[in-house]
């Protein structure tokens, strides 16, 4: 390798095209916001008229709407897009590299299945990387022995998997994913077909044995003798009630353990940490947490991955990619973390119910061109020592190079073990900095975000890697409901952010750039969007049913700047939604999920956290489920919306879309059967009548659901007529009250 290679930067970083074309189309746009609000202003009806109430608070929603448009502006002002060399970092640290220790976090044996955790973990242990440096840590916050089971069963798996994985250059190296994208025995290469065959039955058999285990509850005796690990389950009292449960299935520094080619293979733990009714577990944060001080005292990896149990490893360079940022000698040592994106295995050809498709490819781009993305908790490549509280001070460097633990080499296996459970005990963390100054940050459901902050606001960089394989690849819910309840969830904690000390509006003040607080006050705001677009999805249909007129007249010059924001921001985001490889029907889809998730997720998210913070309720951390019947399967893959059971989301929406189709109606009838000609009616009341049209063309599968469907996924009779005794109500109070 010669000088001028040694000097070559590991990453390149590359500004977006286009950028100078958008800020103007952005500040033309943002001219006819302006020129709306000056007509709303200039024209507000007089004391007493019809229509001021809708008039006035119309404004409100339309200065909360311009308000978030200039938020979403600083996710789009100046992306970024990174690309690694790779080579480059072989040739100069291939016998350098960190080690690297990998957390996979499950919490319900029942919502995450067995087999499903242990496919993530098979593939995050192939990684293309030295196995000596490698350690995979499974997380079980459910203390199931299944789980645990599972993991004895991947690990003799695992010495034919990942030499057939390395052999072959296999991608992805989740078994799982592997074998459903190879179906048939011919579709690989023939002298590939006869190990392919082997590994195959290979996985059959690991998944019959696990497979039966979930079926039949426990473990046999069969299986208990021939493992002392199980021994730890004999004082456990509840998944809630039980002592710290550790044990390293695979010592990767013991020569013993090797694939069938002799080959090492990586460090493997599983980890139940202590818990008791008494202390409070802090979630997925203190499982974080418990896995950090245990995994310094095992392997202490220079760098930690964490991935969520259904996020599995897609590209096996991945790690090599983080490590191109981290070890690059002109930035790297700015870096705390790179951040991936959550992408998704099981989504529809047209995302029917939406998915982070314009976060991941447009707005986390946006947010690498300042101070990096925000921290969204799998997925992600963190320096050790930041991850525990290090600032981050101008010329130091801290050496990411290989190093062997000592604590490792100077004791045994079964010493290790005893002397790493204390640090997953309940009362390890009292009188500590833990959860406030060190490892994650308690006391929110998205624990992740406001640890990223802090990291940031420490003086550390972070990075988006958006490589064209994708590095992970998840599972997106498969019904509305389950949709709806995690955007509550992430909404509800983003809300509780924004809020609390930890606020970027001050708690980022002077320490980040403010277009990267105003990044992360976007992802804080997302629940108080519920008022402004539950306003106007009632308001302007329902004063149709008056036949009072809200916007400007066609014949109007003011009806300008309405069309062209309209227009100018829905083609903007059709073009966006397109270009980053999306389809005409998936930005259907996404903008009815936009609607559901403002009027309904939002709406509740919002109102907990004002119940939260006046002492009502408690924060609580939902676990969205991560299987579905068969026929919901079904339902799903044709793209026919998933409804379901009674729930008080599905009844707004239900309310919604029934009161614009019954205000629609309404109007109609006026209007062919009143003294006013249509033409008049047209003059006066288009942009509402637009915008009753379009949310009733919105809601088409709901009005489905409704009354056409006879499947199980139809929404329930008793939402049906809820909705419409409220529609009756409220629009019989309202005519009443003129």
């Amino acid at each position: 390798m010669g000088k001028e290679e040694e000097h070559l930067p590991l990453f390149e970083t590359k500004r977006a095209k286009g950028i100078v074309l958008y800020r103007l189309f952005a500040a033309s746009v943002f001219a006819g916001i302006c020129l709306i609000l000056v007509y709303r202003l200039s024209h507000v009806p007089k004391a007493g008229a019809d229509g001021r109430f809708g008039w006035i608070g119309l404004l409100g929603a339309e200065i909360w709407f311009a308000f978030y448009w200039l938020l979403s502006q600083a996710s789009r002002w100046n992306p970024v897009y990174r690309h690694t060399f790779k080579d480059r970092l072989s040739q100069r640290y291939e016998n350098e590299l960190p080690g690297v220790d990998i957390f996979v976090c499950t919490a319900d044996p029942t919502i995450e299945p067995p087999m499903m955790v242990i496919n993530t973990v098979l593939s995050v242990m192939a990684y293309d990387y030295p196995p000596e440096k490698l350690s995979v840590y499974l997380s079980d916050d459910g203390g199931s022995e299944i789980t645990y089971c599972a993991l004895l069963e991947a690990v003799e798996f695992a010495k034919h998997w990942i030499p057939y994985c390395k052999k072959y250059n296999v991608e992805p190296r989740s078994p799982a994913a592997y074998f459903v994208s190879v179906p048939a025995d011919d579709a690989v290469e023939d002298n590939q077909a006869k190990d392919f065959v082997v590994i195959k039955k290979l996985y059959k058999d690991m998944e019959n044995k696990i497979e039966n285990a979930v079926k039949l509850g426990h473990i046999s005796e069969e299986v208990r003798s021939k493992h002392k690990g199980f021994s730890q389950w004999d004082t456990y009292k509840s998944r809630r009630d039980h002592d710290t449960i550790l044990q390293i299935a695979i010592d990767g520094r013991d020569p013993n353990a090797a694939d069938v080619e002799g080959c090492g293979l990586p460090t493997l733990v599983y980890l139940a940490r202590e818990k008791r009714p008494q202390y409070h577990h802090n979630f997925k944060a203190g499982a974080m947490n418990a896995l950090i001080r245990v995994s310094a005292n095992v392997s202490n990896g220079n760098v930690i991955l964490n991935v969520d149990c259904d996020m599995y490893s897609n590209n096996s360079m991945a790690i090599r990619d983080a490590l191109c940022f981290l070890m690059d000698e002109g930035k790297g040592h700015e870096v705390a973390y790179v951040q991936f994106p959550q992408n998704f295995d099981n989504l529809t050809k047209n995302e029917l119910y939406s998915s982070f498709r314009i976060i991941s490819e447009v707005e986390m781009h946006g947010s690498d061109g300042y101070e990096g993305p925000i921290y969204i908790g799998s997925g992600c490549f963190h320096r050790r020592d930041t991850l525990c509280g290090r600032k981050f001070m101008k010329g130091s460097k801290s050496d990411m190079k290989w190093e062997i633990s000592r604590k490792r080499e100077e004791s045994g296996i079964h010493e290790l073990e005893e002397n790493s459970k204390s640090l997953a005990s309940c009362t390890f963390e009292q009188n500590t900095e833990w959860g406030k100054e060190m490892g994650l940050k308690y006391g929110c459901p998205v624990e992740d975000v406001i640890t990223g902050l802090s990291i940031q606001c420490r003086g550390w960089k972070s990075v988006y890697c958006n490589p064209t394989r994708k590095a992970f690849l998840g599972l997106a819910p498969t019904t509305l409901p389950h949709t709806l309840v995690q955007h509550k969830r992430l909404s509800e904690g983003s809300l509780q952010i924004l809020l609390s000390k930890y606020s970027p509006a001050w708690y980022g003040h002077g320490k980040i750039s403010l277009v990267h607080q105003l990044g992360y006050c976007i992802v804080c705001c997302w629940a108080s969007n519920c008022w402004a677009t539950l306003f106007y999805s009632i308001v302007p249909s329902l004063y149709l049913l008056k036949g009072i007129s809200l916007f400007p007249q066609i014949s109007s010059p003011w009806l300008i700047p309405f069309a062209y924001v309209i227009i100018g921001k829905y083609t903007w985001s059709f073009v966006e939604f397109l270009w980053s490889g999306g389809t005409i029907l998936g930005w259907w889809n996404d903008q009815r999920m936009w609607l559901y998730k403002r009027t309904s997720s939002y709406l509740f998210a919002f109102v907990d956290t004002i119940l939260y913070f006046l002492g009502y309720t408690d924060s609580a951390f939902a676990i969205t489920a991560k299987v579905a019947d068969e026929d919901v399967s079904q339902r799903y893959e044709k793209e026919i919306m998933e409804f379901g059971a009674s729930s008080p989301m599905l009844t707004i929406l239900a309310t919604l879309a029934l009161f614009n189709l019954y205000c629609f109606a309404e109007f109609v009838k006026e209007a062919t059967t009143g003294s006013k000609g249509m033409a008049q009616v047209y003059e006066t009341m288009a942009l509402q009548i637009l915008l009753c049209g379009v949310l009733i063309l919105i809601n088409i599968p709901l009005y489905q659901a409704l009354y056409l469907r006879k499947d199980k996924g139809k929404m329930p009779a008793s939402i049906a007529f809820k909705s419409m005794a409220f529609v009756l109500v409220a629009c019989t109070c309202f005519k009443f009250s003129y």
